[in-house]
């Protein structure tokens, strides 16, 4: 039975297994310390009976106001432990916290639009595209269907305290923002 726990900045010896993954965005080291030091009740592991890390949340609370909000930076599991729920678990957990601790109106992410598998996944688990960010990850030119092939969807799912549901639209996939819009 694995354990879903506090990560630790300890871990970051641990994950390689996690983090080499073409999907998954990595940081350098101060990125994750700051992480760990400023919202450490958003960023959690996932770790086997022997040690071994599975997997990995890590998150932040950000915006003003109505836009006040828990913001998935990272969320990645091994190739092998995929297909367990743990991301689903970790997201749980991190949604928990963003509307109980942080008192956020929704939770929202940045996924790759050409990532199917990952954009299913959060759609099961109540999340909607917001808005395409235009080469969020930066450019590598026209892909299929005359779309970059780096850009992101901002998927947003709202939590109990959004009781107008204004961090939903029906026609998220439509509303086309740059990347300076949300930086």
């Amino acid at each position: 039975m694995s354990v879903l726990r506090p990560f630790r900045a300890s871990d970051m010896f641990k994950f390689n297994n996690v983090n080499l993954d073409i999907w998954t965005e990595t940081y350098n080291i101060g990125f994750y310390l700051h992480y760990l030091s400023r919202w450490p009740d958003l960023c959690c592991v996932q770790e086997a009976p022997s040690g071994r890390m599975m997997g990995y949340v890590i998150g932040k609370a950000e915006g003003q106001g109505l836009e006040w909000h828990g913001h998935v930076t990272a969320i990645t599991v091994a190739p092998e432990y995929r297909r367990l729920s743990l991301a689903r678990k970790m997201m749980g957990l991190l949604e928990l916290v963003s509307e109980q601790i942080y008192q956020g109106f929704f939770v929202d992410l940045y996924v790759r639009c050409n990532n199917q598998i990952a954009i299913d996944m959060y759609e099961g688990l109540g999340y909607s595209v917001y808005r395409r960010v235009k080469e969020y990850y930066g450019s590598l030119g026209i892909g299929k269907g005359g779309r970059d092939e780096e850009d992101a969807f901002d998927m947003r799912k709202p939590l109990s305290r959004d009781t107008a549901k204004r961090s939903i639209r029906a026609n998220g996939r439509d509303m086309i923002v740059t990347a300076h819009d949300v930086s």
